[in-house]
């Protein structure tokens, strides 16, 4: 029997866009210190700025802190595994 996995709830605070807090992180893609790209509860999110550092980082928890000059949040919508197959014969 096949688990679904837990939906963390996902929520973002951004003081003074210097730092950034977030959860509902499920995962760790990139980083560096221009982009952090992160997959979310509700998409992969793109993290772009300055002198980027990741201060917490709890995966378990979902849990992540970015510290460094933020100059954009952008999420790229979940894509549809199915392939191109199962779109056309839904």
């Amino acid at each position: 029997m096949a688990t679904e996995p837990i939906q963390l709830p996902h929520k973002l605070t951004l003081n003074e866009r210097k730092q950034l807090t977030m959860t509902g992180v499920t995962e760790v893609v990139s980083f560096d210190e221009t982009a952090v790209v992160l997959r979310t509860a509700l998409g992969t999110l793109e993290v772009q700025g300055q002198d980027l550092q990741l201060k917490t980082l709890s995966i378990d928890g979902g849990q992540v802190a970015v510290d460094g000059s933020i100059s954009a949040l952008i999420y790229e919508e979940p894509r549809d595994r199915q392939g191109f197959w199962g779109r056309l014969f839904r």
